[in-house]
């Protein structure tokens, strides 16, 4: 299948001319999700890898217990405390798991 016809058909999200301008597309999304949470983004990777072995509701009712754990941080504080700024937020790393 042509990329062309891919992305008509919304199997990629979009084609580039060349590999050089793949490369710096990629790690353009790749620094964007860089400067995210380390929570945000962990735990949507979680729930996307869980969602794949179970069903969407049992999925859903995970991701409902599994919100409620991971807000309780101060996350969310720090995000609204740097736009409200104007500035980008800046969370600490995620401690290793052992």
């Amino acid at each position: 299948m042509p990329a062309t016809e891919a992305l008509s058909r919304g199997l990629v999200n979009q084609v580039f001319a060349t590999q050089a301008e793949m490369l710096d597309g990629v790690r353009a999304i790749a620094a964007e999700i860089a400067r995210k949470s380390p929570l945000a983004v962990t735990s949507t990777k979680h729930l996307l890898n869980y969602g794949r072995e179970h069903s969407v509701a049992d999925t859903l009712a995970y991701q409902q217990v599994w919100m409620g754990a991971v807000s309780q941080g101060d996350e969310i504080a720090t995000y609204f405390k740097a736009k409200a700024a104007g500035a980008d937020p800046e969370f600490a790393d995620l401690p290793p798991l052992d």
